[in-house]
């Protein structure tokens, strides 16, 4: 069966199987939508809640010394996986103990100047029984996220943060399904308000983001500029059969203009060379031939930035400066290898 032929036959069943159950299927994205809803609200009654207990959480995690250590049973704990991993990348120091774990040795990775997030819906997970204790014996800062005020590791905790009582979604509301949604969404805005507070910047999180495609997003004008003995530069009394070997040499297609003080004062372009090619070109010097005032960039900015600038000045090179002075160079070819847009 040719390519099209196979195409026709898969639309031909998914048509068949979209007639056949049109009332099946909108009756799972009506009960979808339920859940979703659901979920909606919860988040609308979480938001409305937060208040002075949620600073004091922040207050007592801006003042950790050592590390916010989370901690959870069942799906709490997978959340509780995900919240740590979060709070780390963006500046608070924290990894997961599995709350069955800390009872065979794991409390021990727990030290004073730490703090602990413990996470249980109802506040009575027993697994947690030893964690509390361990926490209030050695007077480490204890954050709780349920949804019982008056539950066991609500009343040990310093700081209680209750979720909502919404309830799970679903005909028969057992499975954790909204209330596991409210302790992500509550964990994000703790690290995010958290990160705001200490003015976490873009640099700060390429330091713990330095692989994949954010990492790649961030990289600055410096981290890809070439520098030192690569700059193709010359003088303005540099003859042009000279400039011409620079630019060939260097392989940029384009030298700088410097003066006595190392001010860039000029480029000569392969269009600048074209554009003197009639005459007796070799009998020029840059400054007959060069440009003047050229186009260049900071070293600080984002490398997608210097890509959005060179695309608005129809360049493919420019010159890093500061204070005038020439740190660096930057092809376009340089952004798009590293993948930093």
């Amino acid at each position: 069966m040719g390519f099209d032929a196979a195409r026709l036959a898969r639309q031909h069943r998914i048509t068949a199987i979209s007639s056949t159950g049109s009332n099946t299927g909108k009756a799972d994205i009506a009960s979808a939508r339920r859940v979703l809803e659901h979920a909606k609200g919860g988040l609308d009654a979480l938001s409305a809640s937060l208040g002075d207990n949620f600073v004091a959480a922040l207050d007592i995690l801006s003042r950790v010394t050592g590390r916010t250590i989370v901690s959870g049973m069942g799906k709490s704990g997978h959340v509780g996986r995900k919240i740590a991993a979060t709070f780390a990348s963006t500046g608070t120091p924290a990894f997961f103990v599995h709350a069955a774990e800390a009872s065979h040795g794991d409390l021990g990775m727990i030290a004073p100047g730490d703090a602990v997030l413990a996470i249980s819906n109802s506040g009575e997970t027993p697994e947690l029984s030893d964690l509390l204790s361990y926490t209030r014996r050695f007077g480490i800062p204890l954050i709780a996220i349920t949804s019982r005020a008056g539950s066991t590791l609500a009343e040990a905790a310093d700081v209680a943060l209750l979720l909502p009582n919404v309830g799970e979604a679903g005909a028969l509301a057992l499975a954790p399904t909204t209330s596991t949604t409210l302790m992500i969404a509550l964990g994000d805005a703790i690290a995010v308000a958290l990160l705001e507070r200490r003015g976490f910047t873009a640099d700060n999180f390429k330091v713990f983001h330095p692989g994949g495609q954010l990492g790649r997003k961030l990289y600055k004008v410096q981290d890809l500029m070439h520098i030192g003995e690569e700059l193709p530069l010359v003088k303005p009394t540099t003859p042009m059969s000279d400039v011409v070997l620079v630019m060939t040499k260097k392989t940029f297609g384009v030298a700088g203009v410097v003066d006595d003080s190392g001010r860039l004062i000029g480029i000569v372009t392969d269009g600048d060379l074209r554009r003197h090619i009639g005459g007796d070109l070799f009998k020029l010097k840059a400054s007959d031939v060069m440009t003047k005032a050229p186009k260049s960039t900071s070293q600080n900015i984002l490398a997608a930035e210097a890509m959005r600038r060179m695309n608005e000045w129809k360049i493919t090179s420019v010159f890093v400066a500061e204070n005038e002075k020439p740190v660096g160079i930057l092809r376009m070819h340089d952004i798009l290898r590293a993948g930093a847009l």
